[in-house]
């Protein structure tokens, strides 16, 4: 068996030890490990990497990620069209999509290296612009630069104009990533396995620019409607590109485009009674 191994890239001591017991664990199943390299799919100085080919171009038969939710989402599209799960540890803060807590490494580390686990299907959004044909696993997202001035945003969805609005920007997101970004602009929040992907807008300055939920296939348009500034775009929470005046990009739903490791029995509604609190008795 070929694992590849996938950490945040910070130092962090608690990483170290659980480094060790995975080569341990590794050596005794007899099961390569291949090395995560920080080399840029998409070069963009100070910006995280949002894909690692070389990574890819090994086809592990699972990724094993040490980190937080920006780590498992990298292992994410890295290996997004394959047949390559992500099983990740949380050595971050919320980890609202790792497999198993840091705590359960021993064991966890056995299941992900042995294959005693579930496969989760994700669904994942399409950014094309220009030059920029990349995937989102929890959102899309354009906002105004920094001192920049408020941004007018037209979107349109199945070709068909829905509004304007002047906001501070606007964020598509997967059922995955309906709890991120998405959640902070108070859109809602969709279930694993809910087919569409939600358009909610942030600090809009209108009391009429509201959420929506959008059919898998509906593309997003999103036009840069202001006059003199661009709009930062970004993928995933990192930035990927600008979006100059009087330029639209395209954003469009793809069903079932990267895999996620779950533990048996587990589902959407365990980790988000577990990691947004327990409802009350």
């Amino acid at each position: 068996m070929r694992a590849a191994v996938i950490t945040h890239h910070f130092p962090n001591d608690n990483v170290e030890p659980a480094l060790e017991r995975l080569r341990t664990i590794a050596a005794e199943l007899d099961c390569e490990l291949i090395f995560d390299t920080p080399e840029p799919a998409l070069a963009h100085d100070g910006v995280e990497y949002l894909v690692n080919p070389e990574l890819a171009a090994a086809e592990p038969d699972v990724a094993i990620v040490l980190g937080g939710d920006g780590s498992i989402l990298r292992s994410l599209r890295t290996f997004a069209g394959s047949t390559t799960p992500t099983f990740g540890f949380n050595f971050g803060t919320i980890g609202f999509l790792t497999t198993a807590e840091r705590e359960a490494l021993p064991e966890g580390l056995k299941l992900a290296l042995t294959g005693a686990f579930e496969v989760l299907e994700l669904p994942a959004l399409r950014l094309k612009y220009g030059d920029i044909d990349v995937i989102g696993v929890n959102d899309v997202s354009f906002h105004r630069a920094r001192d920049a001035r408020v941004a007018e945003v037209s979107y349109s969805l199945a070709d068909e104009p829905v509004g304007r609005v002047r906001c501070d920007g606007v964020v598509a997101a997967t059922p995955a990533g309906s709890t991120g970004y998405n959640l902070a602009n108070y859109g809602p929040i969709l279930a694993w396995g809910v087919e569409g992907y939600v358009v909610s807008f942030i600090a809009p300055h209108t009391l009429t620019a509201r959420a929506l939920v959008a059919a898998p296939g509906d593309i997003l348009g999103v036009t840069n409607s202001g006059r003199l500034d661009e709009l930062e775009i970004l993928v995933d929470g990192l930035m990927v590109g600008t979006l100059p005046v009087g330029e639209c990009a395209a954003v469009s739903f793809e069903d079932n485009a990267t895999r996620l490791a779950q533990l048996p029995g587990t589902n959407f509604y365990d980790r988000f009674r577990d990691k947004f609190g327990k409802l009350a008795s």
